[in-house]
């Protein structure tokens, strides 16, 4: 009796907890739950009423769960941010802060609130985007381009995510693999994280393609790959690519030059036996985009502010945590605008693979 009334009290704390975020996000505290009596150890259980994707009990659903009590469009007070995600809770940390800073340079143009809106998923992104219910979204330069063309946003400033304004992706392979060419991995393997990453799956399958290469999805780095092209599998996540890779199960891997550097994604114990046979040319870090018919009056200070951000005091909290670690943002000439050239240039040879992520719901 005592074991089951412990129980019953830890599921009723995590469900205020959870309640407790939801109003916060001013969302229903049912939403994506029910909480059940179950017959098994005479315990109570909470079940999600949907998928397993719902973690923590957050998920910002088409229509009736978004943000607000009502969202036709974006709310005419409220400046609204968003971001697609599987962690709901750790991203609404990351995202609001910067979102209440923007607020508080804003009361005098009528914006006096912001909202945090969470996607599931790409596809359920592209909608909200499309009908107008966010304002604000940071994304790679690939997911970017693809939102000025086909959603209504419009790319409007370089953010510097982990203190760099640009990077690049690299394509290595084991010092005694003989391959030292992308030419080299016809009827080879390659390790990407995943189908929405810029740096280690867009940007090398358009280096692939570039050179003339066709690829091919295998279902695990242990399927057999056509002899006439370059099969591709997803590790998941940094440190497996580098592990496939030297321990063998596929040719090369890829993933951006950060990642290269960092001993917790490429330890030095792998890396010694490692080389780099490819290195693309660089793109921005991350892209700042505003709904196109945001008001004009809030989008230029929107886009004052950032640029003066850096120098604020009050928003290095936010900063900190927007990104994360965004260092700064900057406008995109020189330089920042021959990158993201280059990126509307590559976007050509892989416009179908960012298209094709999005609306799979992936």
């Amino acid at each position: 009796m005592v074991g089951t009334l412990y129980q019953v009290m830890g599921m009723q704390a995590k469900l205020a907890k959870k309640n407790a975020f939801m109003e916060k996000l001013r969302l229903p505290s049912d939403a994506g739950f029910t909480l059940r009596a179950e017959p098994l150890s005479g315990t109570l259980s909470m079940k999600r009423s949907f998928m397993k994707k719902f973690y923590i009990g957050l998920i910002l659903v088409l229509g009736t769960t978004l943000l607000g009590s009502s969202i036709a469009g974006a709310l005419e007070d409220t400046l609204v941010i968003g971001r697609v995600s599987d962690n709901p809770e750790k991203t609404y940390k990351e995202l609001k802060p910067i979102a209440d800073y923007m607020v508080s340079h804003l009361h005098d143009l009528g914006i006096t609130k912001s909202s945090v809106i969470i996607a599931k998923n790409a596809k359920e992104m592209i909608k909200l985007l499309k009908e107008g219910k966010i304002d604000w979204v940071q994304k790679g330069v690939f997911q970017a381009i693809l939102y000025e063309q086909q959603a209504g946003m419009e790319i409007t400033l370089r953010s510097w995510r982990e203190g760099v304004p640009d990077y690049y992706t690299v394509i290595f392979t084991r010092n005694d693999s003989g391959i030292n060419s992308l030419n080299s991995l016809k009827g080879k393997k390659i390790a990407f994280q995943d189908s929405g990453s810029t740096s280690s799956f867009f940007t090398p399958a358009a280096a692939l393609r570039k050179a003339g290469l066709d690829l091919v999805e295998l279902s695990s780095p242990k399927e057999k790959t056509p002899t006439n092209k370059v099969g591709y599998a997803f590790a998941g996540d940094e440190i497996s690519i580098s592990t496939w890779v030297h321990r063998g199960l596929t040719d090369a891997g890829a993933y951006h030059n950060q990642d290269w550097d960092d001993p917790t994604h490429n330890p030095a114990a792998m890396k010694k036996d490692l080389k780099i046979i490819y290195r693309s040319e660089k793109l921005p870090r991350m892209i700042e985009l505003f709904r196109k018919d945001l008001d004009p009056a809030v989008k230029e200070r929107i886009k004052e502010t950032l640029l003066k951000a850096h120098e604020d005091p009050q928003a290095k909290d936010a900063l900190l945590h927007y990104g994360p670690r965004t260092a700064k943002f900057d406008e995109f000439k020189g330089s920042a605008r021959a990158e993201l050239e280059t990126g509307i240039e590559l976007f050509k040879l892989i416009g179908h693979d960012v298209t094709s992520h999005q609306h799979k719901g992936a």
